[in-house]
């Protein structure tokens, strides 16, 4: 099963005003806040990166992978993602807290 665009907009929507941007991966859909990629959108989930202050922020622990054979993800509850003050914090936090993606080098040609 894959994500719905619906669920994308959704998403993408609770996070405004917030520099996040989704991104079509493999049938599912990773989120990006200030170019990190900070969460994946799987099965209709929002499964958000580990880090530690992902982890404190937390109430409720749910690791599970977002697909077959990933890491463990924490996935955020659906009655979360209607309380847009709590998931501007968390997804913020959690950007904060990883590192600066590595720039690619250019492909020789």
């Amino acid at each position: 099963m894959s994500t719905s665009k619906e669920t994308v907009a959704h998403v993408l929507g609770q996070l405004e005003p917030l520099d996040v941007r989704a991104r079509a991966m493999f049938g599912e859909y990773g989120l990006y806040c200030d170019e990190k990629i900070v969460a994946l959108i799987c099965d209709d989930t929002v499964f958000v990166k580990p880090s530690e202050a992902a982890e404190e922020y937390l109430d409720e622990v749910s690791l599970a992978p977002p697909y077959p054979g990933a890491k463990d993800y924490l996935a955020i509850p659906p009655e979360r993602l209607a309380d847009t003050d709590w998931l501007h914090e968390f997804i913020r936090r959690t950007a904060d807290a990883l590192p600066q993606p590595r720039k690619k080098k250019p492909r020789s040609r």
